[in-house]
């Protein structure tokens, strides 16, 4: 896969493959192409040229909301949620634009699986005693971690999660690393992150990305001892 802007190319002939029950993280310096990666995954952007296979589906260029529908969920690097509504109608939004054609008419309490779906997202994510709290006045980390309930809403098969633990304190980065590990038992997941430790600890498989081109691929003892990786990231 390929993607261009203009003169630049920002992911340069991207041969990249995650296995079903895979947890892999894409990691690389700023600037390495990561964000396009995730665009071109989730719709945001149409590849240049390549293509995208999923479940052996070519979904190359298929708008967002119809690879949501296949089954592919993303959180986002800065906090993507409704401040002003409950964590429960958060989740109980994203679950209903799965299951049901929206319908100003009907109330959320005619949808019995909608709210079933929607509460057992926000449990997954540790936030059951907190449905009824308005999203704006849950914690930084609550906040992202319902960012996940969102996603997880959707039912997908595939989870892009981007820094899931940007600005976390350690406390609540370690909390979100057990919730990924719980999750990702029943679940494909994909995962752009800074913080090495988290990607290490988490991680079945990393990808380096630089200038666009996957630099390396491997276990996360490959990758600690990869020169090349050494010279250019970790910095060791």
């Amino acid at each position: 896969m390929t993607r261009s802007f203009g003169g630049l190319t920002a992911l340069n002939q991207i041969n990249f493959e995650v296995k079903r029950d895979e947890v892999c993280a894409i990691i690389g310096p700023n600037g390495a192409g990561k964000s396009t990666f995730f665009n071109c995954l989730t719709g945001v952007l149409k590849p240049t040229s390549g293509r995208i296979l999923f479940n052996g589906e070519d979904i190359t260029g298929a708008p967002s909301n119809l690879i949501s529908q296949k089954g592919i969920a993303r959180s986002y690097q800065i906090t993507n949620i409704m401040p002003n509504a409950s964590a429960l109608e958060n989740v109980r939004i994203a679950a209903q634009s799965r299951r049901h054609g929206w319908s100003m008419l009907r109330h959320h309490g005619d949808f019995a699986d909608i709210n079933e779906k929607a509460q057992a997202a926000l449990d997954a994510v540790g936030l059951k005693d907190k449905a009824e709290e308005l999203a704006a006045n849950l914690s930084h980390g609550e906040q992202r971690n319902l960012e996940i309930g969102i996603a997880l809403a959707t039912e997908p098969k595939l989870l892009l999660l981007d820094e899931p633990t940007a600005g976390m304190s350690a406390a609540e980065t370690h909390d979100t690393m057990q919730l990924v590990r719980r999750i990702a038992k029943n679940l494909t997941i994909l995962i752009v992150e800074h913080d090495m430790q988290v990607v290490m600890e988490l991680c079945h498989r990393i990808t380096v990305l630089h200038y666009g081109e996957i630099l390396a691929d491997g276990t996360p003892d490959e990758i600690q001892r990869n020169p090349k990786v050494q010279e250019v990231y970790l910095k060791t």
